[in-house]
């Protein structure tokens, strides 16, 4: 039986594209317009090649600091992998260059399903709050119109479009109605569920949409999915891994206990000694005096930090009213709050629950609450990495879906 086909548009670090591709899909292009992201897709979806040959002693090499990207990419790589992530944004003039691209990578290749989530912050409920005209004119709101262009081109049996909340409140709900008019004028059939990402395995408390479309006249319906019955916790995912202090730049380091159950059962750990990207972000004195106070808040009293209760030598502003939560500590006992793109900035909103570690959590933590493995890399630096984390699908997640849409299809 082939494998089934997908695009990825809007593909961000490749979340959805990984629980995709782990579910046994073969991908045949991204589409993403940020460049460090597209570095990170190319670079997974080398391992994957590798991975299926038998031979990640290369990629390990490369993800250890071993050997530099170029040789990497050079002894690894190969032309059709390179050319089918498209690093360029999706609209306009830009959509002839993109499909002639894809064109080229399907000629022989039907496409069972296109995949993908448009930027969400003209949807979000923090955008609109934080923008004067509640995101109205934002032209990301129409995003899903040049999605729908890839669906008439390639007409592909399941399509999933993944977004945030908002997107059913957003003009009191105009614009998720007529997404879903747009969809079904173009021959799909769709429905939608709000999915917790927690039911999927993954660590944090992430509520998104989960629309799916099949073209009229296909034998579908929208699937269940599986949840996860086991209750883990945070504490799953920071007991392996070194103690940091603020500013530590480990990027490869070796764990220092065994593997837990969480690790395990959720493929997380990679199977080598070593993991990298443990990297912590440095912070100023002030900080890490609030830090501290948030930190014991929440172990000693179970309460978070607002912005109002910090003693006036550590305030810089005296708006007591807006924001007043942005210090807060990663719950260990339990489950993380939603893994958001602005963790790129600070480190604020994403403090390690630990008075012996007063700092913010390392790329690598982020990564497995997102539940991203071990043997993922991401490139460009911390930023970076940060911004493509706060910003995937959790694979765990996009894994069950594309499983219960593979039982349909196939």
């Amino acid at each position: 039986m082939r494998k089934l086909n997908f695009i990825d548009l809007f593909s961000g670090a490749g979340g959805l594209s990984e629980g995709f591709i782990k579910a046994g899909y073969n991908p045949v292009a991204h589409v993403e317009i940020d460049e460090k992201a597209c570095d990170t897709l190319e670079t997974r979806l080398v391992y994957h090649k590798l991975n299926s040959e038998n031979n990640l002693e290369d990629y390990y090499d490369y993800i250890s600091g071993k050997i530099s990207r170029k040789i990497f990419i050079e002894k690894c790589g190969e032309a059709e992998i390179s050319n089918s992530v498209i690093n360029t944004s999706i609209g306009g003039k830009n959509n002839k260059a993109i499909f002639e691209q894809i064109d080229s990578l399907a000629a022989d290749k039907s496409i069972d399903l296109i995949v993908g989530g448009p930027p969400c912050q003209a949807y979000s409920l923090v955008g609109r709050s934080r923008d004067k005209n509640r995101m109205k004119n934002d032209p990301r709101n129409f995003l899903y119109k040049e999605y729908a262009k890839f669906l008439k081109r390639y007409e592909p049996k399941v399509f999933v479009f993944e977004n945030v909340m908002g997107l059913i409140t957003a003009e009191k709900g105009s614009y998720f109605k007529n997404m879903r008019a747009y969809f079904k004028r173009i021959g799909y059939e769709l429905d939608y569920t709000i999915q917790k990402s927690e039911h999927f395995g993954v660590l944090q408390k992430r509520r998104r949409i989960i629309l799916i479309g099949w073209k009229k006249g296909v034998d579908f319906e929208y699937p269940e999915f599986e949840r996860v019955k086991e209750v883990y916790t945070v504490s799953q995912i920071l007991s392996d891994l070194k103690a940091l202090n603020p500013g530590d730049q480990n990027n490869v380091t070796k764990y220092i206990s065994p593997s837990t159950e969480y690790l395990e059962k959720f493929e997380l750990r990679n199977g080598v000694d070593f993991v990298t990207q443990h990297i912590a972000r440095p912070h100023n004195v002030r900080d890490l005096k609030i830090y501290q106070i948030a930190i014991n808040k929440w172990l000693n009293e179970s309460e978070r930090l607002k912005y109002p209760d910090l003693p006036s030598a550590l305030k810089t502003h005296k708006n007591e009213k807006a924001f007043v939560d942005r210090f807060k500590v990663v719950d260990i006992n339990g489950l993380s709050h939603t893994m958001v793109a602005h963790i790129a900035k600070d480190g604020h909103h994403y403090i390690y629950p630990d008075t012996k570690q007063v700092r913010s959590i390392s790329v690598r933590e982020a990564a497995r609450i997102q539940s991203f493995p071990d043997d993922y890399y991401f490139e460009g630096g911390r930023t970076a990495a940060f911004r493509q984390i706060g910003n995937a699908v959790p694979p765990l997640m996009a894994k069950e879906i594309a499983c219960q849409i593979k039982k349909q299809l196939q």
